[in-house]
């Protein structure tokens, strides 16, 4: 089995005039912490699908790379 690599950019944007620049899938109102909310409560994809019939397998998968992608390149600042 082989996977492809998605660029979430393609899926994602965040638009200042758009649920308050929080990042969301483009053409949509859905926002990345929406998806990934219902993610962790336990919804699955096809779940999502049949919720938000604007959204894709690849855009669900598109959030999860963005979120990846976030946590990967944060910085942590330790306080003493």
């Amino acid at each position: 089995m082989t996977f492809k690599m998605i660029d979430y950019r393609e899926y994602i944007e965040s638009d200042i005039n758009i649920m308050l620049g929080k990042p969301i899938i483009k053409g949509t109102r859905i926002t990345v912490a929406l998806v990934l909310q219902r993610l962790s409560e336990g919804a699955t994809p096809s779940d999502l699908l049949t919720a938000y019939p604007s959204l894709t397998p690849a855009a669900i998968n598109a959030v999860l790379a963005y979120a990846s992608d976030v946590i990967a390149n944060e910085s942590i600042i330790a306080v003493a």
